[in-house]
């Protein structure tokens, strides 16, 4: 037989279906709710990011059909060459006063936020930046396309992170950057402390605050809003930080928010805002909408309820949940072949709720990531928490 030079996928597609690494990724066939139609059936949404209910909700849906004949749909390039939608600046306006920040930036995504920080800021050999061991892929890939020397400090542990910050002393340039909500675990990175280290050593810090927007702090405002309240932490403290519009906000899209100076120099800088065009009229206007709900609404606390009802339960019955603080509750397994049988299991039983495995996470620390919405109603959670119940006793799981 002659050889294709395409062989090897052949032989990595057999090795990840013999490890049960195979991702099977399941159609969608309506839009996102606490319930999906997946191949003709109701099933329990316990998979999406859609934290605040938003993807669908009928006052954005509306919004943004009124204003699309007004708007159009797309942006025609890059904003330094077509120029600008009033609409952008009027988000980037809205989620400056959202953050507490003097200007924000919008990117096409998350990911591509921190590939706009990260290599922009970070431009020579002599720069270094030291990261979180379990920092999100867009950080780790945003690193590599930077110059710096790279520096990995192990997880939320501030006595590693100094160690690493007096190895990087002498640098031009020194960014530490961390996620705020950790995805895949649901922890909340030691902010305060943190904040503190790059004070001392003159550091500029990077939050991820992907999953802490529409979530923590008061009305959703994020990490750093978060540990403000508290009074740990004075918001001055976090220099820049990164967000994402794909999740508690419903729709898709990225920013960065900070100080004037630094958003001004992106704008002229980063590549990603340089190179590829401006979000769409539909998700500029699905975001501005957005924010007016999360901040005119209960939804947070309604997200947080619903939080603390199922993690309650789920560990009465005996589920390691890890160390989740948040609405990501991961239902540790261990191990790749059981995390894939209680996922099957789970969808023959109307819950979709996928196993999570290596590279996502570390090689056996495989799971069921739960993620828990405003709009799930408490006859939601305990439908998915009887049939959990049921399958965890079958596996001997509980």
């Amino acid at each position: 037989m002659v050889k294709s030079k395409f062989d090897f996928i052949d032989l990595e597609i057999q090795n990840l279906k013999a490890e049960d690494r195979y991702n099977y990724i399941r159609v969608i066939e309506g839009p996102q709710g606490a319930w999906l139609n997946i191949e003709g059936k109701k099933k329990l949404n316990f998979c999406s990011n859609n934290y605040l209910g938003l993807a669908n909700h009928p006052e954005i849906v509306n919004f943004v059909k009124e204003n699309l004949d007004k708007y159009g749909i797309g942006p025609g390039a890059v904003r330094s060459i077509a120029g600008t939608n009033l609409l952008h600046i009027e988000l980037e306006r809205k989620l400056s006063e959202f953050k507490g920040t003097q200007d924000t930036i919008l990117l096409q995504s998350g990911f591509n936020a921190n590939l706009a920080v990260i290599p922009t800021l970070l431009d020579s050999p002599e720069d270094a930046v030291i990261s979180d061991e379990l920092n999100h892929a867009s950080i780790i890939d945003a690193i590599r396309l930077s110059k710096a020397k790279r520096f990995i400090y192990k997880h939320s542990d501030v006595d590693d992170l100094e160690s690493k910050l007096k190895q990087a002393d002498g640098s031009r340039r020194k960014i530490v950057v961390t996620d705020g909500v950790f995805s895949m675990d649901g922890d909340i990175a030691p902010l305060p402390e943190i904040a503190k280290l790059c004070q001392k050593y003159e550091a500029i810090l990077v939050v991820d605050d992907a999953h802490g927007e529409g979530v923590l702090g008061e009305k959703g405002r994020g990490i750093v809003n978060y540990f403000s309240k508290k009074g740990e932490l004075s918001e001055d403290m976090v220099d820049i930080e990164v967000g994402t519009l794909s999740k508690a906000f419903g729709v898709v899209g990225g920013f960065v928010s900070s100080n004037k100076k630094v958003i001004e120099f992106l704008k002229q800088k980063a590549r990603p805002f340089l190179f590829s065009s401006a979000l769409t009229i539909p998700d500029t206007l699905a975001a501005i909408k957005a924010i007016d709900i999360i901040l005119n609404s209960n939804v947070v606390e309604k997200l947080w309820e619903n939080t603390n009802y199922f993690k309650t339960e789920m560990k009465k019955m005996g589920f390691d949940l890890g160390n989740s603080q948040t609405p990501i509750t991961p239902v540790m397994l261990y191990k790749e072949s059981l995390a894939q049988e209680f996922a099957k299991l789970l969808f023959e039983e109307d819950v979709f709720a996928v196993p999570i495995f290596y590279p996502t996470v570390p090689k056996g620390k495989a799971r069921i990531r739960t993620m828990i919405s405003a709009i799930h109603t408490k006859e939601d959670l305990d439908f998915a928490l009887e049939k959990f119940y049921k399958i965890g006793k079958k596996l001997a799981v509980i």
